[in-house]
Order: structure tokens, then sequence, then C-alpha cells
């Protein structure tokens, strides 16, 4: 697997990414956080029009912190450490904004995605309420820099761990954890979800592990939507394979369950609801352990 790279902020050298492991994997999972990132470069912070406060509109707030039990329940977790308003390794390698660059793109670049187009390519534009991120054109080096150091190591690694998976229990389910704002609504009424699950319409996992998720977490009492408004981005996409054992699953919480998202604080729900995902990936697990995975004695006696 890739090492992170590093890089600077105003408080130490960071690691791009961290993956925690479990002592020993017992279960066909991993789990990624890709857009909880809160350190940011000082660099990026210099080239940066927006306020502190106002960059962070695009994090995934403290989605790590409650999935950090992950390694735990015998899994791996990756979490990026580098912000989402800096790179965004949900989306292809190259959607590149043609407009942000005082170079031209090279040929490979996909500047016609309608990510791109509403200003969240690969190196995004703008930030969650539609502000534009940068006082002037990038450099193209600098932005195909972030993507060679940071983004390809990223998925390097995260396929890596999938592989390992798969090699060792037969399948491997990717859970691409993400967090949404609680102005999304989707249910009858105008009633806000707590959780949506996005399968790429059916095509990124089977539908019954999705089913059974969606069981499990209704019945801890959350009111749970499927692919609308959100199917699953690039990473659910790239390597959600159900026909050769690679299942890919996102889940999209609602952050009024667990933050401020004004002040970008966690509140008192945060540990009720890391206790509840505890619950869930626990048992979540065990079913699909009973479901997919031979016993030890009937495959050593096949």
């Amino acid at each position: 697997m890739a090492q992170a790279p590093s890089f600077t902020t105003s408080v130490a050298t960071v690691p791009a990414f961290e993956v925690t492991e479990p002592a020993e994997q017992t279960i066909p999972f991993v789990f990624c956080s890709p857009h909880s990132g809160r350190d940011y470069p000082d660099a990026f912070l210099k080239a940066t029009r927006l306020t502190g406060e106002a960059i962070r509109r695009s994090e995934d707030l403290f989605v790590d912190r409650i999935f950090d039990f992950v390694p735990a329940c015998g899994a791996p977790l990756i979490a990026a450490r580098f912000p989402r308003a800096f790179l965004d390794v949900n989306r292809e390698p190259y959607e590149l904004d043609p407009r942000m660059f005082a170079q031209g793109l090279p040929a490979y670049a996909n500047a016609a995605s309608v990510r791109v187009a509403g200003g969240l390519g690969t190196i995004p534009r703008i930030v969650a309420e539609n502000e534009e991120i940068y006082r002037g054109p990038l450099d193209l080096d600098e932005g195909l820099a972030r993507i060679e150091t940071i983004y390809k190591p990223f998925h390097e690694t995260l396929d890596g761990l999938l592989e390992r998976t798969r090699e060792r229990f037969g399948i491997a389910i990717l859970v691409d954890c993400h967090s949404m704002p609680s102005s999304v609504r989707t249910l009858p009424g105008g009633r806000r979800p707590d959780i949506v699950l996005g399968d790429r319409y059916g095509t990124s996992a089977s539908g019954r592990l999705v089913a059974m998720a969606s069981a499990r977490l209704a019945g801890l009492g959350y009111d749970v939507t499927r692919n609308k408004p959100y199917a699953g981005g690039f990473i659910t996409e790239r390597y959600g394979r159900p026909s050769i054992g690679f299942h890919a699953l996102q889940i999209e919480i609602n952050r009024a369950l667990y933050a401020d998202e004004r002040r970008f604080t966690p509140h008192h729900g945060l540990s009720a609801l890391r206790d509840d995902m505890e619950s869930f990936v626990r048992r979540f697990a065990e079913e699909v352990s009973a479901e997919y995975l031979a016993p030890p004695a009937a495959a050593a006696a096949e």
C-alpha cells in the first residue's frame, strides 16, 4: 500500500491521510472517510479568499470521529486529513475546471463533467454554499501535484485494503462514510432523512446487502432513504463491482443529529450517534458473516 504523503500546517507537518487497522481484520469491511479532513495546508490558506469558517463549509464534520470505533470491530478505516476544499478524492482523478488554472489543461483532463460545471471537481472551485475558494488562477503544475502526491496514494491505499480484504474473506464491502447538510429534504411531507444509503441505483452493491443495512439502521430508529439525493460518488462507482466480490455502499448522515453546522462544533448527539453506528456495524457484520462467509469447518470440509 502507498505511504501517506505529508503537508505543513501552521501547527505541524501532518500526514495527508491515515489508515487505522485492527490487530487482526475479522470482518470483510473497509471503511473510508474521504471528506472529514480538517488540516489546512498553509499555502492553501494563503491562496484562498475565504475566512477560516467559510472555507470549512465543505467538510463532512467529524465523520472520522463518528466511525473511529471501526478498528475495534475488526476492520480498517482510511480517513483523509486534507480538506475536501483542497482536494476531492471522491471524483475522477482529473475532473478539472479550465477556468481555475493559469495554463491550459492536459488533453486527458475531464473538463466537461457535471461536477466540474457545478464547481466541485477534483480540485474544487467553490465550497458548499457556492462561494469561490481562490483569489486568482492556480498554477497547473501545483494542481497536478496534489493529484500525483495525495490523490493517487490515497486511492492506491484504499485499493490495496479492498484487495487484501477480498483475498482473505472472498468478499470486500466498502462503506464510504459522509455527512449531509440538515437542509436536505426528501421524505414525504418535507421531513429530513436521518441517513441516505447510496448504491449507485443498485449497481455498486448487492441489493441484499443494502436491504440488510437499511433494515438495521431503521431498527435503530433512523429515517433511512436510498439513493436520493445521494446515490454515491466516484468512490462508490469505482470500487463497487459486486459481480467479482467488491461491494460499495455510501452512507450519508444528517449533520443535525450530532453537530452545530454553523459553528462547526459537535453537540450532545455525537456520542449517541457514535454508539448507534457501532451497534449497526457490529450487527450488520454479524449478518454478513452468517450469510456470506463459510464457517471454518464447512470450508475445511470442501
